[in-house]
């Protein structure tokens, strides 16, 4: 893929259309790809509050709970 940007002319794509085509460039990046890109550090901790919030759920909050107190912040 040669193109540049402005070559592709994505200006004169609707919304929608550009919208699935970031569906479509993110479904053509191969799994491994992704994983390739992640460090071991990030994958240990990822690891370790996984099993954090599976052994003690009730310390946990639900998303909406987690939204208003985002939407809170000055």
């Amino acid at each position: 893929m040669s193109q540049t940007i402005p070559e592709l002319d994505i200006e004169r794509l609707t919304v929608r259309q550009r919208i699935e085509l970031i569906g479509e460039l993110w479904d053509s990046i191969p799994d491994e790809a992704m994983a390739a890109n992640i460090p071991d550090w990030h994958r240990e901790d990822l690891e370790m509050r996984l099993d954090a919030a599976d052994s003690h759920p009730e310390q946990g909050i639900s998303r909406d709970q987690a939204k208003a107190r985002f939407r809170q912040r000055p």
